[in-house]
């Protein structure tokens, strides 16, 4: 597929050092370091700030938030490791020429914000009936950027593992789309699954997050970079941390909008229990679609 010529490029770096049994170990690697790094960090808080541990893992404050999301820095920090020790190439060949990846995150996240953006205005609308409180503009505006900057730490550890390092060695290793498309998406979809969490619920994240790896792996097999596809992440991650959630919920520390807990889920958990493929799912696909649309039109201009 022609469309996708950019991606030898992107691939190119991986066909140096590469074999199933190294990207398998490369893998289990970068999952030993983010999990041991995530236990150590529990364990520190555990011991030095046992009151602060239950409010990091809830995430309801800024502060909190940010130092959940910057702890994905473990998996980022993994991968940069394995790349260097086991395929003995630099960290920015994960992600492209940053010739063309700066320029078209920055094109494809400003896109995929004013789409966004222009949703909010499209029904079916929130209702504010039940709004329990409003953070303060001025302070929420002033910490935007700082809240950015812990969802950037989060995506980007996860597009440098699944769109960067896996992507690329299963490309180089079987170059058919559908297999680079496919398996690194299968384990981002995987690593989505919440154990403790309602079966449906579950089944509607996983299978969100197996379409969203698609269209990201799509997006940088495109573009020859990981640019994009972080602009993607971090678009959709932004606007689901930033705009509503409910007051003390999980990761509600940069809302804007908080509700009472409870009350934004009762449609959804109503079916939860009947309806695998709910009317919920086909909207959030939907998005994602038009994410996707107005991604490839921007990478176009």
């Amino acid at each position: 597929m022609r469309a996708y010529g950019p991606h030898d490029a992107f691939v190119a770096p991986a066909h140096a050092r590469n074999g199933l049994l190294l990207v398998v170990v490369g893998f289990a690697t970068v999952e030993l370091i983010y999990r041991y790094g995530y236990e150590a960090l529990d364990y520190a808080l555990s011991n030095a700030a046992p009151d602060w541990q239950s409010a990091f893992y809830l995430g309801a404050t800024p502060l909190t938030l940010f130092a959940q999301l910057a702890s994905f820095v473990f998996l980022g920090g993994g991968v940069l490791a394995v790349v260097a020790l086991l395929h003995k190439r630099g960290p920015l060949s994960l992600i492209g020429n940053m010739r063309f990846a700066a320029p078209q995150f920055a094109a494809c996240f400003i896109s995929l914000i004013v789409l966004l953006t222009a949703l909010e205005f499209v029904p079916p609308w929130w209702s504010f009936d039940a709004l329990e409180s409003m953070r303060a503009l001025p302070v929420w505006l002033t910490l935007v950027p700082v809240m950015l900057l812990g969802i950037l730490v989060q995506i980007t550890s996860e597009e440098l593992l699944y769109r960067g390092y896996i992507q690329q060695q299963v490309a180089s290793l079987l170059p058919h789309p559908a297999v680079w498309l496919i398996v690194p998406n299968l384990l981002f979809a995987a690593a989505h699954w919440d154990a403790s969490s309602d079966p449906a619920q579950n089944a509607h994240y996983v299978i969100w997050a197996f379409f969203f790896g698609l269209v990201a792996s799509d997006l940088t097999a495109r573009s020859g970079t990981l640019g994009p596809a972080i602009a993607l992440h971090l678009a959709n991650n932004a606007f689901a941390f930033m705009l509503y959630a409910e007051q003390g919920g999980p990761s509600s520390g940069f809302a804007l909008f908080l509700f009472p807990e409870g009350s934004m889920g009762g449609t959804f958990e109503a079916h939860a229990e009947t309806a695998i493929i709910s009317w919920q799912l086909a909207m959030e696909l939907g998005i994602l679609l038009l994410m996707w649309l107005t991604a490839r039109l921007t990478l176009k201009r």
